[in-house]
């Protein structure tokens, strides 16, 4: 609201800014000042580059102006530039690109030359993301095909997988660029890389679902197609519950008011529709074709009995059946310990601690704050609106400069401009033309904070000021009733993140928390077990963030990580943590038919254990992906996927749920005498 205020009394061409900053290592010499000065001309002139609205005039001002504008110590310089309004992010790439061509043309011996300022954050994001999608990509098929191979040694089920995924991409490409096309809804370029990360993993794992299943007819029926039809009907109800419930949090995401989250809702929304139809049509149609030569070298024969299963999974369904207590209180202990660490996990607001450390945009940045006082880097505009005509007559002056007075006395903030004194009289001779709105009803100042103005402390002031603003205008002489306060800026505008964030965490956890447990109860056909169910993937995710914090924060040494990743990890790893869990319950209730409780849950674990793993191993190995791309952010959140995918699959879904699930069934069946085999 602030901000569009600004726009409306006090308009300008300019757009985004570009903040050009020269440094050197000792104070710049008379030939360095003389190399400004001509950037400074050739920016002014005719020649600028066509997006460029404005400049500072450095070349106009007197020597003892020019002075003043460099540090302390006399060995930096910042030259503001304005963009054109409304230009798309790679014209402004292109217009920076053309002023680095320039600098380096004439030549800046000595001198460190980088590009900071919203303009140049958007550029350098540009820079990241060129090739970034390619190398996503590569890896993650590379990385798949490695594991494919590894885990069924047969090139056709490492292949085929792949193939499945790169179709259907191509169909979610093109639906998503009609869509950024017409204008249907705004495709974010960080939501498409994940995207690509999840279709991959995600189609992949319901290839290992469906194979598994597949694998186990063909060893009791001859028609390959009556052996897919058979393991279709098997796995086509745990496939639609897990594909659904990852859809719903997507959908969930449409009711988030911060854009980056409600960006990313139509484009998962979209892929996660496609997967799903892929996962009950595509993949199923492609291996019933193939048939057994799909296995080969290991192609499966039909048996004349069915084999027990063996193996780890095996070994690991009979212990946690035969000493569940034990197993679900030592996980529960462990993961609780590791939650607590939540409590202790710091957030940053700032964009550029997700930068990497030698991009122009970040060294820029780090070198205005260290040599000149962080507050500058962006001050905060201070509105004063009236409902009628504002005169600047010496009575009003005076309950500004009260106001300016009230506003220093909150603490943190260095200067507010133009310094304007209680004994002026002249105000109309004194107070520059832009400290007025054009229709005259809304005066601008201009506040420089003491602290950085992206870190907490200076977010912690503005909402301090927004709430008192009230009370500020009573103190200074103002009516309340006629005028009102709003602050505009970088610092105004992450604290307007911060809020939008915390609620959107509330509104989208509580969503997908029911929505997810309503379809749990669907599938379970029971509330207890899907209470189990949504109560472990809830721990689990605590403790991945809690352990995640810990190797962030004491190993890789990061003092503060992006507010956006509890989100982010949240909606995906419940999400996608669902379908092992539904895969799992699906099994051990079809056991169910014709075993007791706690051998159907060892069966369960038994015959599912080595195609979950697999599919979290694969899982979580793609998301790791995302550790080889330049953001920070994305850097972070792949690590927190990997660790809480392999906690799911390996502790909870493969020991804890188990474990709760058979000390539940005892108790059930002792107070019925009965097997419960639906746990209603």
């Amino acid at each position: 609201m602030a901000q569009t205020l600004v726009d409306e009394q006090f308009p300008t061409k300019d757009g985004v800014v570009a903040l050009l900053v020269f440094h050197g290592q000792s104070a710049m010499t008379a030939e360095q000042r003389a190399k400004i000065t001509e950037i400074s001309k050739w920016l002014s002139s005719d020649n600028k580059p066509k997006y460029v609205a404005s400049a500072l005039p450095f070349h106009r001002f007197p020597k003892a102006v020019q002075d003043k504008m460099f540090s302390k110590d006399q060995t930096t310089i910042l030259l503001n530039i304005a963009m054109q309004k409304g230009i798309e992010s790679d014209q402004i790439y292109e217009t920076l690109q053309q002023i680095r061509s320039y600098v380096e043309q004439i030549g800046i011996e000595n001198l460190q030359f980088e590009i900071t300022g919203p303009a140049g954050i958007a550029a350098d994001t540009i820079t990241l993301f060129k090739n970034a999608d390619f190398v996503l990509m590569f890896a993650t098929i590379g990385l798949i095909l490695v594991i494919l191979v590894i885990i069924y040694r047969s090139p056709l089920l490492a292949v085929i997988p792949l193939v499945i995924a790169g179709m259907v991409y191509q169909v979610v490409d093109r639906i998503l660029g009609l869509a950024a096309k017409n204008g249907w809804f705004v495709v974010d370029k960080q939501a498409l890389s994940i995207m690509m990360i999840l279709l991959f993993a995600v189609l992949t794992d319901y290839c290992l679902f469906v194979l598994s299943r597949y694998r186990e007819e063909l060893k009791k029926v001859g028609s390959k197609y009556d052996a897919m039809k058979v393991a279709l009907t098997q796995v086509t109800e745990p496939i639609l519950f897990s594909g659904g419930t990852v859809l719903i949090a997507m959908v969930t995401l449409f009711t988030a008011i911060f854009k980056p989250y409600h960006y990313f809702a139509p484009v998962f929304s979209v892929a996660m529709g496609v997967i799903l139809l892929a996962g009950i049509t595509l993949i199923p149609a492609m291996f019933a074709l193939v048939g057994r030569t799909a296995f080969w070298p290991f192609v499966p024969k039909i048996e004349d009995k069915e084999r027990k299963p063996a193996g780890f999974w095996t070994k690991m369904g009979a212990f946690v059946t035969k000493k569940p207590a034990i197993t679900a209180g030592v996980l529960l202990i462990l993961l609780v310990l590791a939650s607590l660490n939540m409590g202790t996990m710091k957030y940053s607001f700032n964009l550029m601690n997700s930068f990497p450390s030698d991009i122009s945009s970040r060294q820029g940045f780090e070198i205005l704050e260290e040599q000149f006082s962080p507050g500058q880097l962006a001050p905060v505009s201070v509105i004063l609106q009236s409902d009628k005509e504002i005169a600047l007559e010496p009575s009003f002056v005076k309950k500004v400069a009260s106001l300016t007075q009230s506003l220093k006395k909150q603490g943190n903030i260095k200067a507010i401009t133009p310094d304007i004194t209680p004994d002026l009289s002249k105000a109309n001779a004194t107070l520059p033309r832009n400290f007025l709105s054009q229709e005259n009803h809304a005066i601008k100042l201009q506040m420089t904070l003491q602290e950085n103005p992206y870190d907490e402390v200076a977010l912690d002031l503005l909402d301090t000021l927004r709430n008192n603003s009230e009370k500020l205008l009573k103190e200074s002489g103002f009516d309340p009733s006629r005028y009102s306060l709003h602050y505009a800026g970088q610092t105004a505008e992450q604290l307007d993140v911060r809020n939008m964030n915390q609620q959107d965490t509330i509104m989208v956890f509580s969503l997908i928390t029911v929505l997810i447990t309503v379809m749990l109860i669907f599938q379970a056909r029971s509330v207890r077990l899907a209470m189990t169910m949504i109560v472990t993937m809830l721990l689990s995710y605590a403790a991945t963030l809690g352990l995640g914090w810990m190797v962030f924060h004491s190993i890789l040494g990061y003092d503060s990580i992006s507010y956006r990743l509890p989100v982010y990890t949240f909606v995906f790893l419940i999400a996608l943590g669902v379908d092992y869990n539904i895969m799992l319950v699906s099994r051990i209730r079809e056991e169910a038919r014709n075993y007791e409780w706690e051998q159907a849950v060892s069966r369960g674990v038994a015959l599912t254990g080595g195609v979950i793993s697999s599919a979290g191993i694969i899982l979580a190995a793609t998301f790791c992906v995302l550790i080889t791309q330049p953001l920070q952010e994305l850097f972070l959140f792949g690590l927190t996927m990997g660790m809480g995918i392999l906690i799911d699959t390996f502790l909870v879904r493969g020991m804890l749920l188990p474990a709760i699930i058979t000390l539940i069934g005892k108790r059930s069946n002792r107070k019925k005498q009965s097997v419960p085999i639906s746990m209603d």
